[in-house]
């Protein structure tokens, strides 16, 4: 399992940004300021992206896993290694 910080071509991902956020129009507000992480285990399973609101508070504005992977604990996973 490998997690990459994605600071490139965010937008490659957004098929799976919008399984968490069905709005492209929020999506674009938040993905240019935030941390993209990806998570892999052999491929893609898993993505997320954490916005930094103010010196000590970050968000948690996408989460999202592709459909044949739910249940297996990839998002949970990212979360806690993030």
């Amino acid at each position: 399992m490998e997690i990459k910080i994605i600071t490139e071509n965010k937008k490659q991902f957004m098929d799976l940004l919008l399984l968490a956020d069905e709005s492209e129009v929020m999506i674009d507000k938040y993905l240019d300021r935030g941390d993209l992480f990806a998570l892999y285990d052999g491929e893609l399973k898993s993505i997320c992206v954490v916005t930094r609101e103010s010196s000590d508070l970050c968000e948690l504005k996408n989460i999202a896993t592709y459909e044949k992977w739910h249940g297996m604990g990839y998002g949970s996973k990212l979360v806690q290694l993030i």
